[in-house]
C-alpha cells in the first residue's frame, strides 16, 4: 500500500501534530507501509488575520485542490491522507482526513467567530466527505458524529503513541512546568493564577513555574523557555501542569507521563480518555483548586512518586506501532469504499 502523507504542518516547528507527523510516518513504515512524504515549503507563515490569512487560505487551496492531487498521481499513491480536516474535490484516489479535536465546535468563545465559521464548515465538509477519517480518540470520534453527523462506520479511533523520544534520566522537584502556547483554550490565564495563589501560601520555598514554548508572562516566580530543552525541564519538574479546556488526546501529557514526571491536569474528556486515573485532575475554572493541587504535590514526595508509577504504567498502553495500524484499518476502508 502506498499513502501520500502531507506533512506541511509539520514545516511551521514544533506542536502535537508534528509530532504525530514524525512518529506516526516511520511507524507506518515499520508496518510495510509505503509513506511517500509531500510538503508546502512556500507556505507563508500563519498571519493572524487580515489580508495575509486570506492569502494563505487561497494558497492552501491551491494547495490541497491542485498540488497534491498532482502529487499523488505521480507517485501513483492508492490513498491520499490529509493529517488535518481538508478534501480535495479530485484527488484520483482515496482519501482519509485526521481529525484531532472539536474544540472550535466546543468552545466556540475562545475562537475568532470568522475562524469558528470557517473551520467548522471546511473541517465538517472534509471529515463527511473522505472515504475514511481517523480519529485521535473515542472522544473526538464521539464529538464528530453527534456534531457533525459523521458516519462512524467510516472512522477508526487511532490513539497517539506515547510522543517523542525524550532522553529523561532522572526526575527531580525543580519547577513546575508548563508546555505549548498561550490561546485561550489552554487556560494559561488559570495557571498563573493558581502559581501566584501558591507562591503567596509557599513563600520562599515555592516552587518556579516554567514556560516551555511560545507561552509568555511577566509574573513574579515564573520563567518562560521559549528554545526549551524539554527533556532537561522535564527532568528537573515537580510536576507537568496542563490546565487546557478541552483536548482530543493529550499528548503532552502522556510524553510526561511516559517519562515518570507526575501530572496535574483539567478534567475534559479527551484528556481523561487518556490519562485515566494516572494525573491529579482539577475544575479547569478554579484556581484556588489548582493552587491547592500544586502546594501537595511540591510538598509531598510520595504522592509524586505515586503519581509517577501510575503515569508510567498508563504511558505503556500506548504505542505507535498499534497508531500505525489502526491507520492502516482507516486506509483499508476507504479504498474497499
Amino acid at each position: 500500500m502506498r499513502v501520500l502523507l502531507d506533512t506541511t504542518y509539520a514545516l511551521r516547528g514544533h506542536s502535537g501534530t508534528a509530532v504525530y507527523l514524525e512518529r506516526v510516518s516511520a511507524a507506518l513504515r515499520a508496518e510495510g507501509v509505503d509513506v511517500v512524504e509531500a510538503a508546502d515549503e512556500r507556505r507563508p507563515p500563519p498571519a493572524g488575520g487580515g489580508a495575509g490569512s486570506v492569502r494563505n487560505l487561497a494558497h492552501d487551496a491551491w494547495w490541497t485542490q491542485v498540488a497534491l492531487p498532482r502529487r499523488a498521481r505521480e507517485a501513483r499513491a492508492d490513498v491520499l491522507h490529509h493529517p488535518l480536516p481538508a478534501l480535495a474535490s479530485v484527488a484520483g484516489c482515496p482519501q482519509v482526513v485526521t481529525i484531532h479535536d472539536l474544540a472550535f465546535e466546543r468552545l466556540p468563545e475562545h475562537f475568532s467567530p470568522a475562524f469558528r465559521r470557517w473551520a467548522s464548515l471546511t473541517h465538517r465538509r472534509a471529515a463527511c466527505g473522505a472515504d475514511a477519517v481517523v480519529c485521535v480518540s473515542g472522544t473526538t470520534r464521539r464529538d464528530a458524529m453527534a456534531r457533525w453527523g459523521l458516519d462512524g462506520a467510516r472512522a477508526v479511533v487511532a490513539a497517539h503513541g506515547p510522543g517523542q523520544e525524550l532522553a529523561v534520566r532522572s526526575v527531580r522537584a525543580e519547577h513546575f512546568l508548563y508546555v505549548g502556547d498561550d490561546e485561550p483554550r489552554k487556560n494559561l490565564a488559570l495557571l498563573l493564577e493558581a502559581h501566584a495563589r501558591y507562591r503567596a501560601q509557599a513563600g520562599d520555598g515555592a516552587l518556579e513555574l516554567v514556560l516551555a514554548g511560545s507561552a509568555r508572562a511577566r509574573q513574579d516566580g515564573v520563567r518562560s523557555e521559549p528554545r526549551p530543552d524539554l527533556a532537561a525541564l522535564l527532568g528537573g519538574a515537580a510536576a507537568l501542569v496542563h490546565p487546557a479546556l478541552h483536548e482530543g488526546f493529550g499528548l503532552t501529557p502522556l510524553e510526561a507521563m511516559r517519562a515518570g514526571v507526575p501530572v496535574v491536569a483539567a478534567r475534559s474528556p479527551g484528556l481523561a480518555e487518556t490519562c485515566a486515573g494516572a494525573v491529579l485532575y482539577v475544575d479547569p475554572y478554579d484556581a484556588g483548586a489548582l493552587a491547592h493541587q500544586l502546594a501537595r504535590v511540591a510538598a509531598e514526595p510520595a504522592l509524586r512518586a505515586v503519581l509517577a508509577a501510575r503515569g508510567r504504567d498508563r504511558a505503556a498502553a500506548f504505542s505507535w506501532r498499534a497508531s500505525a495500524r489502526a491507520h492502516i484499518e482507516a486506509y483499508t476502508l476507504a479504498l474497499d469504499a
